[in-house]
């Protein structure tokens, strides 16, 4: 049985936490083949899971980073225990589909949220679709994002978007500074849904389409949908798990 492969940003703390790993391993024979560490923060982590969206692999991320959400803390001392004991959790990421003014597609996925934003000083003017049924006929607005429950506590915590459960099979779609309608909050969705966010005035008021960290500039509409084809296995510690997380960040919404 092989060892885990590790890789690390180029941070002088990544570095530093995967020579110290690198030992651990040596020392305590850890053997696990199908593992994945991934040493950095939340961005670095997405763009490895996207490198490897066809592996069946584990993803074990160790924050070195800031906030890390999506990782674990390391311990030195404990690293190995977490390693073995770690739970795994399955979670499957959005596919964007985007038109461009020249009617040429780009496909990508997004594992947090996909992003229309406005893309000049005129704000966006947008009409959002649900299958074959219109939520909204005209967002006037900074854009609008469509957020998975793994990703409901980043961009779409910070529009004041709803927390969703990782279990609850729901995709939330949120406006980013509403003009008209002023009081539309948004709409949770079954992820199962297909959204199709069309741009009214593309020549007038450009928007750009954005999955994760991928942007697509001058968009004229974007398709949704949730790709179940695509499975991520992320490894969490037993005591620090991303259901967890989210309930703790619901906490703090709550009291704050």
């Amino acid at each position: 049985m092989n060892k885990p492969q590790i890789i690390s940003d180029k941070n002088k703390k990544s570095l530093r936490i995967k020579n110290l790993l690198t030992k651990k391993i040596e020392a305590n024979e850890f053997k696990k083949s199908n593992l994945v560490i991934v040493i950095g923060g939340d961005g670095f982590m997405l763009q490895t899971l996207k490198k490897n969206k066809s592996s069946k692999k584990q993803f074990y991320g160790i924050n070195s980073g800031n906030y890390g959400f999506l990782m674990n803390i390391f311990s030195s001392k404990n690293i190995i225990k977490n390693l073995t004991k770690a739970n795994m959790i399955s979670i499957s990421p959005l596919e964007m589909t985007v038109k461009n003014k020249n009617n040429k597609s780009k496909k990508s996925i997004a594992i947090n949220e996909v992003s229309v934003l406005r893309q000049s000083r005129q704000a966006a003017s947008l009409s959002i679709k649900q299958g074959s049924r219109q939520i909204i006929k005209n967002l006037v607005s900074d854009g609008v994002l469509v957020s998975t429950p793994a990703g409901s506590t980043a961009y779409n915590l910070s529009v004041h978007g709803p927390i969703l459960s990782l279990n609850s099979k729901k995709l939330s779609i949120s406006p980013i500074s509403p003009f008209r309608p002023r009081r539309w909050k948004g709409k949770i969705v079954n992820d199962k849904s297909k959204i199709t966010i069309t741009n009214l005035n593309p020549v007038k008021r450009p928007i750009s389409a954005v999955a994760d960290n991928l942007e697509v500039r001058n968009a004229k509409s974007i398709t949704v949908k949730t790709n179940n084809k695509i499975k991520f296995n992320l490894l969490y510690d037993k005591n620090r798990s991303l259901q967890k997380k989210i309930k703790i960040e619901q906490l703090r919404r709550e009291t704050n």
